[in-house]
C-alpha cells in the first residue's frame, strides 16, 4: 500500500489516483478548490433555484436526505437562503440510534418542510442485506441503491425537475471522476452501488423484480422528458463536513457527544453517519477489502480542511481504523439474523491478504501508515 504525501490515504480505495508527487486526487481537488470563485458559483445557484422556483405553493425542488449533518445544511441553504419550497427525500432506515431519528425529524421540525419516507420491505430488504453481503461484501447495496433511484424516480413521476444532492464523493474524496461538475446525473455510477448488470441480477425463489421497485432507477428518455435536473450541492457552496456538522449544531442538529447515547469505537468523530448503528457495517468492510476505513475517510479531510496534520492523523488510523463497533455488528446481527461466526467467514472471504492479515481474530494492516 502507497499513502497520499498530503493525507493518509492509500492507493488502495478504488478509483484513486496518485500523481507524480504521490498525492492523492481527492487532495488535488481540494487544492483547487481553494481557487474556486465561490461568489461566482453562488450567483449560479441562485439562478438556478430562480429558474425553478414557482409562485402557486407547489414545491419547487426536492433534496434527498438522511437526516445528518449534511442534510441539515442542505436544507437550511436551500430552504432558508434560497427561499424554496423543497420536498424532503428520504429512504428509512432499518434501524435508527435515537439521536439520528431526533435529527431526522428536526429536519420537518425546525425547517417547515414535507417528507416523504419510503419504508423498504422489511422482509425482501433482510433478504437482500444478506444476499448483497454474501455476493459483494457491501450489505447495504439495496439501501444505497434506493437513495440513489427514488428521489430520481419521485422526480420523475410528481414533475419537479430539480433535485439536490450533497457532495460528489467521486470527485471529492477520490474516485475516477477527475472533472468537477453540477450535474448528479451520473450519480448511480460512482462505485457506492456496484453494478450487477441490472436488478435481475438479484431476483430468485425469494424474490421478484416487483419487490425491487424502489431500486428501478428511471430510463434516460424519462429523466429527459421530465427535464430532470439533479445537482450536487457541493459544486455551489464549499463543502466540509465539520463545518456542515458546527452550522447544523446551530439548528438542532445532535452528535453522539451531546446525547451520550454511543462512544463508536473506531472513529474518531462522533458526528458523521450517526443514524443507524448497523449501517456502520458496510463502511467497515472497506478495511478487509482495501486496507483502510472510516479513521482514513475523516482524517483526511480533516488534513484537507487544515484541521488536522498528518503527523497527527497517522497514529489514529494505526490505532483506530481496523476496528468494527461492537454496537454496529450487534445490531447487524440482529436484523440479518447472522450467528458472529457466520459473519466471520463472510468477512473472511473478502478479507484481501496483501493488505491486511488475521492476528488473534482479527483483521489488521500489514504495513501500518506511515
Amino acid at each position: 500500500m502507497r499513502y497520499c504525501t498530503k493525507c493518509v490515504m492509500p492507493d488502495t480505495r478504488p478509483g484513486i489516483s496518485f500523481n507524480e508527487e504521490g498525492v492523492c486526487s481527492a487532495c488535488v481537488h481540494a487544492e483547487q478548490s481553494k481557487s474556486t470563485d465561490w461568489k461566482k458559483r453562488f450567483q449560479e445557484l441562485k439562478k438556478l433555484c430562480s429558474q425553478h422556483r414557482k409562485k402557486n405553493g407547489e414545491y419547487d425542488c426536492i433534496i434527498a436526505v438522511s437526516g445528518g449533518k449534511d442534510s441539515t445544511f442542505q436544507v437550511h441553504t436551500v430552504k432558508d437562503v434560497m427561499k424554496m419550497n423543497p420536498l424532503l427525500v428520504n429512504v428509512y432506515n432499518f434501524s435508527w440510534t435515537n439521536t439520528g431519528l431526533e435529527n431526522f425529524n428536526n429536519l420537518s421540525t425546525t425547517f417547515g418542510c414535507d417528507t416523504i419516507s419510503i419504508h423498504l420491505n422489511r422482509k425482501v430488504a433482510k433478504l437482500m442485506t444478506r444476499k448483497a453481503f454474501e455476493e459483494l461484501g457491501s450489505p447495504t447495496w439495496y439501501w444505497d441503491r434506493a437513495v440513489y433511484a427514488f428521489p430520481i424516480m419521485l422526480g420523475v413521476k410528481l414533475g419537479i425537475p430539480l433535485i439536490f444532492y450533497g457532495e460528489n464523493i467521486n470527485y471529492q474524496y477520490g474516485g475516477g471522476q477527475q472533472e468537477e461538475t453540477p450535474s448528479a446525473l451520473n450519480q448511480i455510477s460512482n462505485d457506492v452501488v456496484k453494478d450487477v448488470g441490472g436488478l435481475k441480477h438479484w431476483v430468485d425463489e425469494n424474490i421478484t423484480i416487483n419487490d425491487l421497485q424502489a431500486c428501478v432507477y428511471p430510463t434516460k428518455k424519462s429523466i429527459k422528458e421530465a427535464k430532470l435536473n439533479p445537482v450536487y450541492l457541493s459544486y455551489f457552496v464549499p463543502w466540509s463536513g465539520y463545518a456542515n456538522m458546527e452550522l447544523a449544531r446551530k439548528f438542532g442538529f445532535k452528535t453522539l457527544d451531546d446525547t451520550g447515547e454511543w462512544k463508536r469505537e473506531g472513529y474518531i468523530e462522533q458526528y458523521d453517519q450517526i443514524d443507524s448503528a448497523g449501517y456502520l457495517v458496510h463502511p467497515w468492510m472497506k478495511f478487509p477489502k482495501f486496507g483502510h476505513c472510516r479513521t482514513t475517510d475523516v482524517a483526511s479531510n480533516l488534513i484537507r480542511e487544515g484541521r488536522m496534520t498528518r503527523e497527527e492523523a497517522i497514529p489514529l488510523v494505526n490505532s483506530e481504523d481496523y476496528k468494527l463497533d461492537p454496537k454496529a455488528l450487534e445490531d447487524f446481527l440482529a436484523f440479518t439474523g447472522y450467528t458472529k461466526e457466520q459473519f466471520d467467514a463472510i468477512v473472511d472471504k473478502f478479507a484481501n491478504q496483501e493488505y491486511v492479515q488475521k492476528i488473534d481474530g482479527v483483521w489488521k494492516l500489514l504495513n501500518p501508515a506511515s
